[in-house]
């Protein structure tokens, strides 16, 4: 065993790299080659390769048995379980480097389950939790729970102690109820809140009505449908930074996740009688569509592309200055 410039690398174990962090362990049968960037306190265990074009960030945990490849950048506090797959090229073919080996991003506080395969060239992105033996084939959004092959978000993740804990509609048997009509369940997170839409039930049928200001918080410049999204699919994935909408599913039901950058909550829209107010600034991802769903969402605002935040780090930034006094 030794130590060289703080940096523990075991008797068995090669780090050529003189670009690693203070706190660094490289175990046994490990190898760091010269053009790679590690930052400090990683644990880099037995059997791992780590070529050189690779950038990797602060207390990242690799366990056993993976090889880090080039195009690979790796943020901060990231965990990799035990032979983890990645690749850098969708077409290999013995000798025939491509020109550029395709770039992989796993962003800040993503864990990686034992096993799983992640393809070239995608993003996983901030806090994410890939399930052990996950073959992840697209990019995948903040905080989203995969499992899978190929994977498919089955959740996301509350990371912070303090967010508010999932809420259930009224078409659940939890015990919950919106209340009366006119009702409203704030969310308590950047505005969002649940409301109790009116219904008339006689031998003819059903109605539910939408009042401009009542029910429906703002005066509506767009109305659209969204529908046939199939059961592994996202929507959503933005923020708009004045648009305030209002989502129904009139059809089956979808899972819908608001998130202020702090707190997240999921709530299930399958009661058309229900409606989520999505206020602006917030972050929305509607998934787990049932194959009839069918959600109307009115908008506050004509469509104006510049309106929207796509990037989830963009996003955080924004909050945060927001936040600002």
């Amino acid at each position: 065993m030794k130590f060289i410039k703080k940096i523990f690398v075991h008797d068995y174990g090669i780090c050529e790299s003189p670009h690693v962090g203070e706190g660094t362990r490289v175990w046994a049968f490990a190898h760091v080659l010269p053009g790679a960037r590690v930052g400090r306190d990683c644990n880099i265990c037995d059997h791992v390769f780590i070529e050189n074009d690779v950038e990797i960030g602060d207390e990242v945990t690799i366990k056993c048995g993976v090889q880090i490849w080039d195009g690979l950048r790796i943020k901060n506090r990231v965990f990799i379980g035990p032979n983890v797959s990645f690749s850098n090229d969708l077409y290999p073919r013995s000798r025939q480097l491509p020109k550029a080996f395709l770039v992989t991003t796993i962003e800040d506080d993503v864990s990686i389950g034992a096993n799983a395969t992640i393809l070239p060239g995608i993003r996983i992105a901030r806090g994410a939790m890939v399930g052990a033996g996950a073959v992840v084939t697209r990019d995948v959004p903040p905080y989203a729970r995969i499992v899978g092959n190929p994977a498919k978000i089955i959740g996301y993740e509350n990371v912070e102690a303090s967010a508010v804990p999932v809420i259930d509609p009224p078409s659940t048997a939890n015990g919950y109820h919106a209340g009366e009509v006119g009702s409203r369940l704030d969310l308590k997170v950047g505005g969002c809140f649940l409301e109790q839409l009116p219904q008339f039930s006689d031998m003819r049928g059903g109605l539910t009505p939408l009042e401009f200001e009542r029910g429906v918080p703002f005066k509506p410049a767009r109305i659209f449908l969204v529908y046939g999204v199939s059961s592994d699919r996202v929507r959503g994935e933005h923020a708009h930074r004045e648009c305030e909408q209002f989502l129904v599913a009139v059809a089956g039901g979808v899972s819908a996740l608001v998130d202020n950058g702090i707190h997240r909550v999921e709530v299930r829209l399958d009661n058309r009688t229900t409606g989520l107010y999505l206020a602006p600034m917030v972050w929305g991802v509607q998934y787990k569509f049932t194959p009839d769903c069918v959600v109307l969402v009115i908008a506050s605002h004509p469509y104006d592309a510049n309106d929207y935040i796509r990037d989830y780090e963009v996003f955080r930034q924004a909050v945060v200055k927001n936040l600002r006094p």
